[in-house]
Formats: C-alpha cells, structure tokens, sequence
C-alpha cells in the first residue's frame, strides 16, 4: 500500500520555486546566474512597517491571536476596502491567513465536494489547480490567446459553466501574463455570471496596485455590486508593500464563508503571526506615497524587459498591464538547436538550455498551463535585467 494519498499523483511541486531554487544552487556553486524566476519585489519593507513590527514586539504582542486575525487589521482592512474599492464589509466579513495561498485554500476546503468544479482562465498562477486538486475538487481550465491579450472571453466562461461549477476564480492583473482586465472586461465576465447564482467568485487582486500607463483597476464586486453575496475579494501585503515574508493575506467575503475558512484554519495553520499582523496594519493604514513610486519602477523595467526581448530572434512578448511579469512567446524558437547542442522542442526545452547554457534562469510556460511561452519577472535590479535580456538574445541568435 502506497504511503501518499493518490490525490498527490495529480499534484505537482510549484514551478516557480523550483526555478527559483535552482538559481540560488548554482549560485551557491559560484555560477553567474540571473534569476528571473521568483515574483518578489526586489524593494525592502518600508521602514515605517517594520518600526510597527519592533513596537509590536516591545509591547508583548506575542501571543496567539483571534483564529483569524485581530481586530485592528481586520479593521484596517475594511477601511482600505472602503477607501480603494468602494466595497462595504463589516469584520465579521473579513479573514487575515498566512499569506495569500492560505487564502484560497481555506476557501476551496471549506466549500468543494468531490466533482465539484472551478473555472480557472490559462494561463494561471501555478497553485490554483493543485489547491483545488488538494481540496477534493476538479479544475477545469479556459484558455485564452495572447492575441486577445491574455484575457478570457465572456463566451468561453459561459461555455465552461455547467451544473457542477463551483467557483470561477479571476486574477487581474494576472500572474504570469500581466495582463488586467478594464471595468468593461470584468463587466462583461460579470454579465454571464449573473445568469448562473450556483457559481462563486473568487477574484484574487493581490496585484491591484501594480499597474501602468492609464490602466485603472477594478475588481468584481465593485463593478457589480448585485454579485457581491457571492464574491470573495482576496489581497495581501506581499507584493505592494514588499512584504513577500511576512506572510500575511486577507479577503472580504460573505460570513457564512468566512466562517467556513475559519474553521479550516482553526485546525491547520491557526493565527497569522501576531508580530507580522500589526506590521500589516501599519501597511494598509500608513502612508501609501511609495507605492506609486514603486510602481513607476517596475513600469520602466516592464518597457525595458519587453522592448528587448522582442529584440530577440523567435520572441514575441507583449505588453502587460500590470505585476510585474513579462509572458512571452517562445514558439519561434522552437524545432531549433542551441548553441550548446540542446534540441529545443518545448517551452520546458528553451528555459533549461537557457538557464544552462546562458544562466538565466526563467519560469517555462507549461507551469502556468500555456504553451510555448516563459514568464520572466521584472522584480529585479535594472542592471540584472539588462544583462539577462542580453543573454537571451545572444541565446535566441545562436539557434540553428
């Protein structure tokens, strides 16, 4: 008899760690290596952030917390709800997890029954399918073009939607794609949902304040607020604040559900850490001037990024609206040979030679569920990113 549950046959390690690892064991081998895998801000917390945490620990704050989390973030939470989205919560609505992830996989634990399905748009963040796999469900996957910009046609949701959809989770701006969806786009995604009351949404917004040019943010129960007893709006602090560490993620969402994804971290992870709690408190209820700064940052390396490696032989990348990733098109390059002999038949092909051959070391599109692309982040130094894209172009010109 098999130790492991078959469940985990059907689930696979997260690909951008994987990569991410990878780098930092050739680094520690003193291999030159550019890693252009992992979605972390390069920035440091903000000092106010972490002044809040060392208060934090001076005054005791030490001890286990309320299940899922204490009131001070969880009012917080509903003020920048308030503030930014224009959404109404009370705190009984809200839930603080140890990250984003928990999120979610509070949320699938607590509501999916074996057969039941969740509507998830390629290409996607690496954990949504396992989650679900994990929690008993079935993922049922939409593609969506990169000439379309990524972005997931009213007519495919409404194809994909039968008795058994359970959930229909949205990412705007995406991971990997980058790509954001305007006030109509989500709109016209929320017009077919309104004719189905049996699915859920969950609209992941962690990028929310990663965006660039004219773009302006929404999220669904904002654009349509009849819809809103059935949403779970989920953010955290990883990205925007630079707090990819600290682990703290948070959603508003009706309080049966609430109480459901409670309950399923009452008896796993427990409270979020106390000390990182009231840092994120100082996060949503302090200054926010950095952000936009921040963001200006990441739009001067996204042009960087995109102008370059559509520079390179057989890529084609577009342009994204927001986070802080670049997917682009590897099938050009494809029935090639590198320079260093590797036969380049998949996206999984082109991203080892590269890392092999050039050391940079990129996320292969098959992960994200969208072939043949890469996924590089832009989360890193100006320097380090020209010099990898340099490489991938010197990689795409030596291809036979």
């Amino acid at each position: 008899m098999s130790l492991l549950a078959e469940k985990m046959s059907r689930v696979k390690p997260s690909q951008t760690l994987v990569v991410t690892q990878k780098a930092r064991e050739l680094r520690a081998r003193g291999e030159d290596v550019i890693g252009l895998g992992a979605g972390e801000p390069d920035f440091d917390t903000p000092d106010n952030i972490k002044q809040a945490a060392m208060d934090a620990i001076r005054r005791g704050e030490t001890k286990y917390t309320t299940v899922d989390g204490i009131t001070e973030l969880k009012e917080a939470i509903c003020a920048k709800f308030k503030r930014e989205n224009d959404l109404s919560y009370e705190t009984k609505e809200t839930l603080v997890a140890p990250g984003g992830k928990p999120v979610i996989y509070n949320a699938m634990m607590a509501t999916l029954d074996p057969g039941d399905e969740v509507l998830i748009p390629t290409p996607f963040w690496v954990s949504y399918p396992d989650i679900v796999t994990l929690c008993g469900g079935t993922a049922v996957l939409m593609e969506t073009d990169m000439k379309d910009g990524f972005k997931l046609r009213p007519e495919t949701l409404e194809r994909a939607i039968t008795p058994r959809t359970k959930w229909f989770i949205l990412n705007s701006p995406n991971n990997p794609s980058g790509a954001g969806y305007t006030r109509a786009e989500i709109k016209a995604l929320c017009d077919v949902l309104e004719q189905h009351p049996n699915v859920w949404i969950l609209s992941d917004d962690m990028y929310e304040h990663l965006v660039y040019d004219d773009f302006v943010f929404t999220t669904p129960a904002q654009v349509a607020p009849n819809l809103k007893g059935r949403v779970l709006t989920m953010n955290g602090v990883s990205k925007a604040y630079a707090m990819t560490g600290w682990r703290i993620g948070y959603c508003g969402a009706p309080e049966e559900l609430i109480a459901g994804m409670r309950k399923v971290q009452s008896q796993s992870t427990s409270n979020p850490c106390s000390i990182s709690q009231w840092a994120a408190v100082e996060a949503l209820s302090g200054t926010q001037d950095f952000i936009a700064e921040r963001a200006l940052r990441f739009k001067e390396r996204r042009d960087l990024v995109v102008g370059m490696l559509n520079n390179a032989e057989g890529i084609a990348c577009p342009t994204p609206e927001g986070a802080f990733y670049a997917y682009a098109s590897c099938a050009d390059a494809l029935g090639r040979t590198s320079a260093g002999g590797s036969n380049l038949s998949t996206d999984a092909d082109f991203a080892t030679a590269l890392l092999e051959e050039e050391k940079v070391a990129v996320v292969h599109g098959t992960a994200f569920g969208a072939s043949p692309f890469f996924r590089v982040s832009y989360a890193t130094s100006t320097e380090a990113l020209e010099e990898a894209c340099l490489r991938i172009q010197r990689f795409c010109a030596g291809l036979s």
